[in-house]
C-alpha cells in the first residue's frame, strides 16, 4: 500500500495532503533555518490515529515531524529529511479545567489565544511567557520550557502530567495520570503530580523538539486571574543597578510578573502606531526598565498589595533608589496597558511585536545568573559592532527564574527577510554571538539549529547517553531525525 493511501485510511482523504503549495508552506518558519519540505501532511484528531501513523512510519521507515502551531519560530518543525508532517491543529480542545488543583488539560492544538479566552471565562489565566503569538500552541511553549513571567517557585515547571505516543508505537501517561486520566476517577490528584515511580518521564519530552514522542494532551498549571493590580516601572541607566533591584525583589518573593526590558523592546511592545510611536517612546524611555506587577489573590487582595508595596518601598530605600513609578512619561494608562498585554496573547489584529520593526526577528536565548547578564550584554555589543550592526537596534529581555536564582537572557536581532544580504548578515552575526556567549558560559537549554552543532560536541558524555536512550525509545529514528544530536 502507498503511504498516502495508508494515511487516508487512518485520518481520511480531507486530512491528508501532498499539495506542493501546502508542502512549501510547511518547509519554512520564522527562523534562519533553511527550507525543507515534507512529503505528506497528515492531520490526526485522536491519540489512536497518531498511534496508527507512528506504526505506519515504523513499518515503512518514513520520518515523522510533529507540528502543533500555525506559527513556528526556531526551525524545530522543519523536516530535515522529508517524510510525514503530523499536523496536530485539529486536536484543539481544552479538555478539562480543574479549579481545585489550578490546572487545565489541553490538547497540542490549543493556541494561547484560545486557552486565555476559555480560562478567563472561569476566572483563571494561563502562565504566559512574554507576549506569545496568538496562534502558537500553548502546550508546545511549555514543552519547549519557554520561561514564564512570574518567577516564583510554585509557578515554575508549568507542565505537569502528559499522554504521549512513543516512537515504538505505544501510548503512555506520566505521573499522576498513569493510573487513569483522573478527571473521571474521583482522585484528588487528577493528574496534578508529574513525578512517577523512579523517573520523571515528562522531562523526556521537554526541549526534545519532537524527537522522543508525540504528546496528545498535557496538564498545565493555571492561576487565578487577579482583579486588583498595581504596576511599577523602575527605570535604570545601568543594567547592574537594575539587576540588584531584581535580586532584592526576588528574595522578598513579592509580586507576580517581574521582568527587565531595554528601551527597544519596551517601545516595540507599547507602540500603537509604527514607526512614529516607536521612535518617540524609544527616545523617552530609560535604557533599561524593570517591570513589576503586584496582584491580589482572591482573598483580601488590597491587603496583599499594600503589604507588598511597603516591602518594595523598603527595598528602594535600602538601595537609595527614588524613582519608583506607577506610570510612564508620555504614555497615559501604561500601567493598565502593560497588565493587559502581559496576561494575554499578542492581539491577532496587530502585527506581532517582534516583526513590526523590520519584518522578522531572530532570538538568541540562554540560561545564566543575573549577575552575569551585564557581561553578556557587553560581549554581545562588541560582536555586533564588529559586524556593522547597530547596538541600538538590538532588543534585550531578562527574565528572572525562581525568585531570581537564575535568569533567561535573550537578545533579539531584527532584520528584513526579503533582503538576502541582510539575512546573510544576521546569520553570520547570530552564529558569532552564539559562539561568544557559549564560551562565556551561556547554557543553551534549547539548542536549535546551529546551536546544536555547537553544544553537543562539548558534552560528549551527555550526548552519548542521549543517543543510547534515543536508540531504545526510537530504534528506527523515525521521530524528527536530524534534530538535536540525532
Amino acid at each position: 500500500m502507498q503511504i498516502k493511501e495508508a494515511l487516508i485510511g487512518i485520518v481520511g482523504a480531507e486530512n491528508v495532503s501532498d499539495d506542493p503549495q501546502e508542502l512549501a508552506t510547511c518547509s519554512r518558519d520564522h527562523s534562519l533555518s533553511p527550507a525543507r519540505s515534507p512529503n505528506y501532511v497528515a492531520r490526526p484528531q485522536t491519540a489512536e490515529e497518531i498511534l496508527k501513523i507512528v506504526q505506519l512510519a515504523n513499518e515503512t521507515c518514513v520520518p515523522l515531524v510533529p507540528s502543533s502551531s500555525k506559527v513556528h519560530f526556531n526551525g524545530g518543525a522543519i523536516p530535515n529529511l522529508g517524510g510525514i508532517m503530523v499536523d496536530l491543529q485539529r486536536m484543539n480542545r481544552v479538555l478539562y479545567i480543574d479549579e481545585y488543583n489550578r490546572k487545565a488539560r489541553i490538547e497540542p492544538g490549543v493556541t494561547w489565544a484560545q486557552l486565555q479566552k476559555e480560562l478567563a471565562a472561569k476566572g483563571f489565566m494561563p502562565l504566559f511567557p512574554l507576549l506569545p503569538h496568538a496562534q502558537k500552541s500553548a502546550l508546545t511553549s511549555h514543552l519547549e520550557r519557554e520561561r514564564i513571567l512570574i518567577p516564583r517557585f510554585e509557578f515554575d515547571e508549568p507542565l505537569l502530567t502528559t499522554e504521549v505516543v512513543w516512537p515504538r508505537g505505544e501510548i503512555m501517561r506520566t505521573g499522576a495520570a498513569i493510573a487513569g486520566i483522573g478527571e473521571d476517577t474521583g482522585s484528588v490528584a487528577r493528574g496534578a503530580f508529574p513525578h512517577g515511580p523512579g523517573l520523571d518521564w515528562w522531562r523526556m519530552f521537554q526541549g526534545a523538539q519532537g524527537t522522543f514522542g508525540i504528546l496528545t494532551w498535557g496538564n498545565v498549571k493555571i492561576e487565578y486571574l487577579p482583579e486588583v493590580n498595581k504596576t511599577f516601572f523602575m527605570p535604570f541607566d545601568d543594567p547592574n543597578d537594575a539587576i540588584e533591584m531584581i535580586y532584592r525583589i526576588g528574595r522578598k518573593v513579592i509580586g507576580y510578573e517581574l521582568l527587565m526590558l531595554d528601551s527597544t523592546n519596551l517601545a516595540s511592545i507599547l507602540a500603537d502606531q509604527w514607526p512614529d510611536d516607536f521612535h518617540k517612546l524609544k527616545e523617552t524611555l530609560a535604557p533599561w526598565t524593570v517591570i513589576l506587577i503586584l496582584s491580589g489573590a482572591p482573598i483580601l487582595p488590597e491587603g496583599r498589595i499594600e503589604y507588598e508595596e511597603e516591602t518594595l518601598q523598603e527595598i528602594a530605600k535600602e538601595l537609595s533608589y527614588s524613582d519608583l513609578k506607577t506610570s510612564l512619561l508620555g504614555l497615559p494608562g501604561a500601567e493598565r496597558k502593560v497588565v493587559d498585554l502581559l496576561r494575554n496573547a499578542w492581539p491577532e489584529d496587530r502585527t506581532y511585536w517582534k516583526w513590526a520593526a523590520k519584518g522578522e526577528c531572530q532570538d538568541l536565548f540562554f540560561i545564566t545568573t543575573l549577575d552575569k547578564t551585564p557581561m553578556f550584554i557587553e560581549a554581545v555589543g562588541s560582536v555586533v559592532v564588529e559586524h556593522g550592526y547597530s547596538v541600538d537596534d538590538i532588543g534585550y529581555y531578562i527574565q528572572p527564574i525562581e525568585s531570581s536564582r537564575a535568569c533567561h537572557c535573550e537578545f533579539n536581532f531584527f532584520y528584513d527577510p526579503a533582503d538576502p544580504k541582510e539575512v546573510a548578515k544576521i546569520t553570520e552575526l547570530y552564529t558569532d554571538v552564539a559562539r561568544v556567549a557559549l564560551n562565556l558560559g551561556a547554557f543553551y537549554s534549547r539548542p536549535y539549529g546551529i546551536l546544536a552543532d555547537m553544544v553537543y560536541p562539548r558534552a560528549t558524555g551527555y550526548t552519548t547517553m542521549l543517543k543510547k536512550t534515543k536508540g531504545v525509545i526510537d530504534p528506527q529514528n523515525i521521530m524528527n531525525p536530524g534534530r538535536l544530536c540525532f
